[in-house]
């Protein structure tokens, strides 16, 4: 497998976690973050989205899709740019960033991972 493989596996463990955490306990997992509960089931629906999101990153690597792979990294990028800009313009807890965050770490793991495929000739 390759490192950039590796590193979508490994974000697809998160989004099935955090998918899965606020489908079935997403108060809990708010409540982490200091972010207000709700009982609206848009929160439900984004756990959903990001559970099968993980199933895209999860088949993708398991395919060694780099064009997926490649597109992952601006659109987890993208993520964070939106989430902190919500936070800055006051439309959302600041902590909402902490999502954001993982996703940036998360490219960026990805983005140096195929660079250091592309290296070693995969």
């Amino acid at each position: 497998m390759s490192k950039s493989a590796l590193s979508a596996k490994v974000f697809a463990i998160y989004l099935f976690f955090v998918g899965t955490a606020l489908v079935f306990v997403p108060n809990f997992l708010l409540s982490l973050f200091h972010i207000a509960p709700t009982s609206e089931v848009w929160i439900r629906v984004v756990g959903v989205i990001a559970f099968n999101l993980g199933i895209y990153a999860w088949v993708a690597a398991k395919h060694e899709d780099k064009s997926f792979l490649v597109t992952s990294v601006y659109t987890r990028i993208s993520v964070f740019v939106a989430f902190t800009a919500f936070a800055l313009l006051g439309l959302a807890s600041p902590m909402l960033i902490l999502f954001g965050v993982m996703d940036l770490l998360g490219a960026m793991w990805t983005y140096f991972a195929l660079q250091a495929d592309r290296k070693a000739g995969r």
